[in-house]
This record gives C-alpha cells, sequence and structure tokens, in this order.
C-alpha cells in the first residue's frame, strides 16, 4: 500500500501560447496512456494554453524524474506528429516542452484537509531541533564553521 501524490506543472517552450482545448483533449489520453505504461495513476489532469498541470499518484519504486522525462517526450512526440500546426511555433528548438518542470509533493486529491496545520508545525520544529544536534555533534571545532543557532 502507498500514498505518493506529485504535482506537476510542465510549460511550452518559449511560454508560447499553442494549446487549444482539442489539444488538452489529446494530451490528457497521452498522458494517461503513458502513466499507465508506469504503474502511475493520473488522479487530475488541467491545462491552459501555455501549461498543463498534472496530478498523480505513484508507487514508491517509480522516479519521478523518469515519469516526467518520458511523459514530455512521448507527449511532445505525438502532439507535434498529430498536429503539424504545432511545429510553427518551434521550427528552431524542434521541442513542445521547455527543459524545466516543477514538481511538488502533494497529500493528493481528497486528503489535503485532513493535514493539520499544528501537527505539520511540530514536526517541523522537531526536525530543527534534530538537525541542530546534529550539527553540534558532526561539526569540528576551531575550522571557523559557524555555530549551529540555538
Amino acid at each position: 500500500m502507498f500514498l505518493l501524490h506529485a504535482h506537476l506543472v510542465f510549460v511550452t517552450k518559449y511560454r508560447h501560447t499553442v494549446f487549444t482545448d482539442r489539444h488538452l483533449r489529446r494530451m490528457e489520453q497521452i498522458m494517461r496512456d503513458v502513466c499507465a505504461g508506469f504503474e502511475v495513476e493520473l488522479k487530475e489532469f488541467n491545462g491552459e494554453n501555455n501549461h498543463v498541470h498534472l496530478l498523480v499518484s505513484f508507487p514508491p519504486k517509480v522516479a519521478l524524474s523518469k515519469l516526467v522525462n518520458s511523459l514530455k517526450g512521448v507527449s511532445s512526440r505525438y502532439m507535434r506528429r498529430e498536429f503539424p500546426e504545432l511545429e510553427r511555433h518551434y521550427w528552431r528548438a524542434q521541442r513542445l516542452w521547455s527543459g524545466s518542470y516543477f514538481a511538488g509533493r502533494s497529500a493528493g486529491p481528497r486528503c489535503r484537509s485532513s493535514v493539520s496545520t499544528s501537527s505539520s508545525r511540530t514536526a517541523r520544529r522537531e526536525l530543527r531541533s534534530r538537525r541542530r544536534s546534529e550539527l553540534r555533534r558532526y561539526a569540528p571545532p576551531g575550522r571557523g564553521w559557524p555555530s549551529p543557532p540555538g
């Protein structure tokens, strides 16, 4: 059992406005097929004329970077092949997507409200405290290392 979710955002090369509703509908089908090949579930898909958002649920064995590379590569290839009008936007680069992407952790579509703000604050405080104690323990004395805060 696993519960890993990621919010992914892909932006078009040069942030050109190229997608129509027809493009986005086909893009969603392509993304779902690629996700199925990775045993990943595409929970949500949304987009505008120059970017798309995906919410994926993935098993721990899947490297998110490999999934992203496949999603961007396959979708670019299929979209440019099926919609030749996209080529005019990328005559020099021959790429649909920008080289970068956003990937953020997500609690998922339904679990978001169950996360308590106070418990996450407490967890962050505990993590900072552990880091400070480890810095004190492993920092060599007199080597010009800054003293840990606290």
